[in-house]
């Protein structure tokens, strides 16, 4: 039996690999938009684990294998033997003789990478408290659709230095693109838990104004992640000038998308007139997550599909 391929961060995939899946999941979205069945998974089954709660991961995840032609069983830890203190390497063992493909959206990334190592069928990342690779799949994507290629270009990360932000900087090593990177004191990135090097490929800035200009993408997250919940005031207090405002945008290139992995909290993060804004490309990256996955699920299933692939 051979190894199963796992997505798990975001530099799991090659270049070439990205390329691929981006070429893909524009031809899957296109029959999606055109109501054309499309079935490759028939009678595959993906399982949801849930650590965290979500709305878009789970929603984006279940439609996308019934639209895919299979089926999605949804398990959280409250209801399972997992939240009974199940070693996650039994469980693993036991899940991935049931199922096809394993999504799981947790905490520390020892959690996942434990459970990939002894499950027998791919597991993909939905989030973890260091990465997010199938958010900034669906984002990168959503770039493309509206500017063309990101290579060359410059991403603003305005707020926590948080998986979004690690992600974010392992996709501009593999995918020649700057991140402009913009955090208060105290929530600065960590590029050894990012996994990137000290390369030219992200640079810091205190002022989050500066890290906006010129930037052709400008991106932000909740100052309060899930599970930091108890240092909400204090977060408060500390993220005020982080806010990404309508003058953040006017230093941006004139060009420039604005994009949230949402929930969004207005008047926090981002203000209601740039991310209800005609700047703003939110909703599409939203839907986005739907169509990247399937095409992600496609691959890590049954590898590529060239002959009807645009």
């Amino acid at each position: 039996m051979n190894a199963p391929r796992h997505y798990l961060q975001f530099k799991d995939f090659s270049r070439a690999e990205y390329e691929y899946l981006f070429s893909r999941t524009r031809w899957i979205k296109d029959k999606f938009k055109r109501y054309e069945p499309h079935h490759p998974l028939f009678d595959r089954t993906l399982v949801m684990i849930f650590e965290k709660a979500s709305t878009r991961t789970r929603l984006s995840f279940e439609a996308g294998m019934h639209q895919l032609g299979g089926s999605a069983i949804y398990l959280n830890t409250r209801d399972s033997q997992l939240g009974r203190g199940e070693p996650v390497e039994d469980a693993a063992q036991v899940i991935s003789r049931m199922s096809d493909i394993v999504m799981i959206r947790t905490f520390e990334q020892t959690i996942i990478e434990r459970f990939a190592e002894y499950s027998r069928v791919p597991v993909i990342n939905g989030l973890t408290n260091e990465f997010h690779p199938c958010q900034i799949l669906a984002d990168i994507f959503t770039f493309i659709e509206h500017r063309g290629s990101i290579q060359g270009k410059t991403v603003a990360w305005i707020g926590d230095g948080n998986n979004m932000c690690n992600t974010w900087l392992q996709a501009a090593e593999l995918l020649d693109f700057k991140v402009h990177v913009s955090t208060p004191a105290g929530y600065e990135i960590n590029p050894e838990v990012a996994g990137v090097g000290q390369t030219d490929r992200f640079v810091r800035f205190a002022d989050p104004m500066e890290a906006c200009r010129g930037a052709d993408l400008v991106t932000t997250d909740v100052w309060t992640s899930m599970g930091f919940e108890a240092e909400n005031d204090e977060r408060m207090r500390d993220f005020a000038d982080w806010r990404v405002d309508a003058e953040m945008m006017q230093v941006a290139h004139p060009d420039a998308v604005f994009m949230h992995c949402l929930p969004a909290h207005r008047g926090e993060e981002v203000s209601a007139d740039v991310i209800d804004g005609p700047q703003s490309v939110v909703w599409d990256e939203a839907e986005n997550r739907l169509h990247v996955q399937k095409a992600l699920m496609e691959f890590l299933l049954i590898g590529k599909v060239e002959s009807d692939c645009a």
